[in-house]
Order: C-alpha cells, then structure tokens, then sequence
C-alpha cells in the first residue's frame, strides 16, 4: 500500500493572488456571461464578466474612501449571492481580507468573530443581519460601518449603517476624481497577504479563524483547471453557503477558468432551480444527494408494479454496464450495450431531466458521500467527483478524476499538491492551499504543522496502489466501547443513510459504553413520500412512532448490521420526533450534523438505551 500520492496533472501557472485573478478575469473575457441571479418576477437576470468588473471596481473604490487599509478585515454575512460574490471580489481588488459570516450565525458568535478578527467594516445582507449588529454595538468599538444590501435603513443608526448603492456611488466619484486609485492599491497587494478569515464551525467551544491567503485562491484556481474538467463553457448552479470554505474554491474556480455561474442560496429551490438553470456541474454536500435518491427511490416504490420492475431491471443492467466500463476504461457494446441503451431511455434519462438534464458531474465535498449513493448516479449518468479538503487547506486537496473512479475514495491530491500517510495512520497535506495558520493562536498553529511543513489533517485514511486516497474517519471522532474496541461514527452513520431511505441523519453513539447506539432522524419530504403512500398522516412526530415505520427503520439497521463488525453493531436505537435542522442547532450550515450537540440535546434518551 502507497503511503504518498501526487496529482498526475501538471499544475498552471497560478495567479499570485487573489486580486490578480479578478483583474484577469474581467480583462479576459469582459462580454461574456459571469452571473446569474433570480429576480422577484420569478426569472433571472444576467451581468457579463465587464459589468461585474464595473461593479467590483467601484464598490472596490467606496471600501478605500472608507479608509480600508490592506488586509484589513471587511466581513460579509448573509446567504449565497450575487452580491456577496462581487463585494467578495471588491474586498480582494481593495486589499482587504473578507471575514465570512453565515447568516443563520447568533448574535453572540457573530460578536466573537468580528471582535476575535477586528473586523472594521460589514457587508450585511438584510435588516436581519443588522439587527445582530446593533444588538452588539457596544461590545463591537472598532466596527466603524455597516454596509447593507437590501432593504431601507434605521433612522436610529443614523451614519454607522449605509446602503449598498450608497458606497457604489461613492466609489464611482472618487474613481471620477482619482481614476488610479483602485488600479494603485491593487498593486500593493502581496501573495502572502491574507485575503480571507474563514472561523471553523464548532460543537464545543469558541470556534478557530482560520487564515487563507491571496496565493492560496490563486494556487486552488489553477489546480482544479489543471484537471481539465471544467471548462469556460460551462454552467455552474451555485447554492453553497459562501462563509463555506467549499463554496469559496468554486467562485476562485469560475474565476481562473471564466464559466458562468446561476446564483441562489435557498436551499429548498435547488431541485425547482435546475431544470430552469440546466447546469452542467454543481457542488454540493452528500445531504442532498441522499435526498435526490431518497425521493427518487421512494416514488419508484410508490408506483409499484411495472414501473417498479423496469427500474429494478434497469438498475440491475447500469450496474453491470458501468462496471465494465470503469473496468475497461470505455463503453461495452453488443448486447449489454443494447440493454443499457434501453434502460437509460426510461429511467435514466428521466431522472436526468428532472435535474435539468445537461448535468455532466457533480462535485460532493464537506463529509462523507456513501459509496452505494455515489454508484447510483453514476449508473444514472450524473457521475459524482467526490472531494476532500477542510477549510485550513482551502477546501481543495483531492478528488476523483472520472477516469479513475473508485466508489468510496475521494480521489487523487490535486495538481501540486502532496499527500501522505503517518504513521498512526493521520492524513499530512502539503500544497499551496494550505492556511497561512490559525488567527491569534501562535501555540494551535505550530501543533498542526508536523514533519517538516505538512498540515496534520486530524483525518484517518489511506492511499491505494492508484493514488487515491480513502478517509476512515476523523482521528478525534473515533470513539472507544468500554470493551476497548474502537468504532468509526461516520464511516457507519454514512452507510447506514444509502440503506435507509427515509433517514436524514443517523448518529452513533458508543464512548465508554458497553455497545453501540443510534439516533436516528427521518428525513421530512423522504418520510411524508413514504407515509403518502400509505395514507399516513406525514408529520414526522407520528412516523417515529408509527409500528411500519419502525419496522422500515430496523429492517435498514439490521441491513447495516449485516456490513459491520461484531462490536460495531447497532443493538439499540431510537427514531427522533422531529428532524435535525440548522435553526435548531443540530446541523452546521453545510449540513453536516453536530454530534456533540446532539448527544447533550438528547442524552437522557442516550442513557435510557443503556439503562
């Protein structure tokens, strides 16, 4: 077994900086389409690569009248937009570094970040996103403007708030009066300033800024081109939040390679949102692949009969038909051929369609995408590039290349980038990705930088014999039975959501007792299918405790059982009465759940299971 792994690609030149990659962009291409945005009406509007650049060049000029100095930090809360791109991009051509806020982010934790980082200036998205603001006002001295997209303003804030269009006009009238002034302090703006102070979501504790230089988005722009994937002539479909280290290597990616991008952060419009945009790629976390298969797989159940045999049939032969392609490296012919050229035309192209049906790939990142999900949509023709990275290596450390895919990997270290394996098995990183260090701890940087320079993951994994690696699970999520056996939540909790399709999440629980357990929360639209067919009522609280629907779920867990090991093995569980969410804390923005919060949430449930 290959205990190192290195991209095949040659890495491009890459842009020295973040800054430098936007001017390029709209010098390159300026008549060409960069984004998308919904409008009110329903439709959406369009702005080319020039009217971006306009744009960015003069909110650019309205941060240096407000006397930005570099690398000073402007931050941004809010959901995934237009706006936040092109105010991500003025910061970058103004010399500042952005301070990413997640909108559903409380007061208090809003307050911690904006102090921890001396945050001066904020792009706040709506009065929402204020109100946090005046609400720690006072704890907030060096916060000197707030600058809100939408929205009129309070009279009570009289000139520390001012509107978006505002600054435009300002910047526009100091272009006017100094046309070298954005032009002369992008210039000054070094590879090793930093550009972007993204803080780490976590379950304990005061979260950890984490420092990403100009050269680090100039280095994840080039080596996702590298690849050869993507293309200028492609669509992207962009929903992830961008306070998100993955949405972040996204917009660095359309700015390298120049491909348009449909904007919009709502996250239950992404299924209504693709026939509209017809995207030929979009990232996403495994959440919403699970649900994509879910809710295909629960309606082929509803329909039963002939429709059910079909879809069974043709599964049964995409399986086939893909294995021999992955292992003949091209498409069979003769009478497999013939079979999948049927099933593709009444299933798989069917659910290509309901997807927009231009789909090439979609790239998953953010946690683990089980192996059966990512099989799935690859039979379909959706094949899923799944990727690895963390927010300290700029989200870009690997990925599956579709000529090298293998279901459960995430593929090869991208183009300039190395990979090895310690020896108590840890992920180590080298490449220009990796974070500058942590914001104001010295002491936390220096424990991550091992072995003459390579970022310690505090991931699990391995190489095989092909480069591709394959994490096992977080070093610090390993948890140990009183028995002195060790179990892997995720890598269970991820095979247990292929198998059961009316799950959202489930989350093991084993440290110090004597067998494992599990929470299992059901997934909303997956369930209320389920009980729909069924006549049902669809609320989640009665379904948990509805006898079907417990024997659906123990029918899945005794599935997984099946797959584990001995002392891995689910032997209690509980369905949850309502589901994991982001309001409830439950879930981070990108979805992933947070165990220690919900094993505090639900602990006397935990203990009864032991008792």
């Amino acid at each position: 077994m290959a205990s190192t792994s290195t991209s095949r690609e040659k890495l491009p030149t890459p842009a020295a900086t973040l800054t430098q990659l936007v001017l390029d962009r709209v010098a390159a291409t300026p008549s060409r389409e960069a984004f998308r945005t919904p409008t009110e009406s329903g439709g959406w509007s369009s702005m080319t690569w020039g009217e971006a650049g306009e744009d960015v060049f003069n909110i650019a000029a309205g941060l240096i009248d407000l006397d930005l100095e570099l690398e000073q930090r402007v931050g941004i809360a809010g959901d995934t937009s237009t706006n936040w791109i092109l105010c991500d991009m003025a910061v970058a051509v103004a010399g500042g570094a952005v301070t990413t806020v997640y909108a559903s982010t409380g007061a208090d934790d809003v307050s911690y970040i904006l102090s921890d980082s001396d945050t001066r200036l904020i792009f706040a998205e709506n009065e929402s996103q204020v109100a946090k603001l005046r609400e720690k006002k006072s704890e907030l001295p060096h916060l000197r403007k707030v600058i809100v997209y939408t929205g009129d303003k309070n009279p009570e804030d009289g000139d520390w708030v001012i509107t978006l269009d505002e600054l435009r006009a300002a910047g526009k009238a100091k272009r006017e009066a100094e046309p070298n002034a954005v032009a002369d302090r992008a210039a000054e703006v070094k590879p090793e300033s930093l550009a972007t102070l993204i803080y780490t979501s976590g379950t304990t504790g005061k979260p950890k800024g984490v420092e990403l230089t100009q050269s680090n988005w100039g280095y994840v722009g080039a080596a996702l081109e590298g690849m050869g994937v993507l293309t200028i002539d492609d669509v992207q479909f962009l929903w992830l939040p961008l306070a998100h280290v993955f949405g972040s290597v996204l917009i660095a990616t359309q700015l390298q390679i120049g491909f348009v991008s449909a904007v919009d952060g709502r996250v239950p419009q992404i299924v209504a949102n693709l026939p509209i945009v017809k995207p030929t790629f979009m990232g996403a976390v495994p959440r919403i692949f699970e649900k994509v298969y879910a809710g295909v797989n629960a309606q082929v159940a509803a329909d039963g009969g002939a429709k059910a045999k079909i879809a069974s049939w043709a599964f049964g032969v995409g399986k086939r038909y893909r294995d021999a392609e992955l292992a003949n490296g091209k498409a069979p012919g003769g009478l497999l051929g013939t079979q999948f050229g049927i099933a593709d035309k009444l299933v798989f192209s069917k659910i290509r369609e309901r997807l927009g049906g231009n789909v090439k790939m979609f790239i998953s990142g953010s946690a683990a995408l089980a192996p059966e999900i990512a099989e799935w949509f690859n039979i379909v023709g959706m094949p899923i590039l799944e990727g690895y990275g963390l927010t300290e290596t700029s989200a870009a450390t690997s990925i599956v290349r579709p000529d090298n895919i293998k279901f459960g990997t995430v593929g090869e270290p991208v183009p300039g980038t190395e990979i090895k394996i310690a020896a108590d098995g840890e992920i180590l990183v080298k490449g220009g990705g990796v974070m500058r260090g942590y914001h104001n701890k010295p002491e936390a940087t220096a424990e991550v930088f091992v072995d003459g320079g390579y970022f310690a993951t505090g991931d699990i994994g391995e190489i095989d014999a092909m480069g591709r690696v394959k994490i096992t699970d977080r070093k610090k999520d390993l948890v140990k039975t009183s028995g002195g056996k060790y179990i892997a939540p995720s890598a269970i909790e991820s095979q247990f959501k292929a198998l059961c399709g009316v799950a959202g999440s489930m989350v093991v629980h084993a440290n110090n007792r004597k067998f494992a357990s599990a929470l299992i929360s059901l997934d909303p639209d997956a369930a209320a299918a389920w009980a729909s067919a069924r006549g049902k009522p669809t609320d989640i609280a009665s379904l948990s405790k509805d006898p079907d629907m417990i024997a659906t779920v123990t029918e899945s867990v005794n599935e997984l059982n099946g797959k584990l090991n001995k002392w891995e093995t689910i032997k209690k569980f509980e369905i949850l009465d309502s589901p994991f969410t982001v309001e409830d804390g439950e879930l981070t923005p990108s979805l992933k759940v947070k165990r220690k919060v919900v094993e505090e949430k639900y602990k006397d449930l935990l203990n009864s299971l032991y008792a």
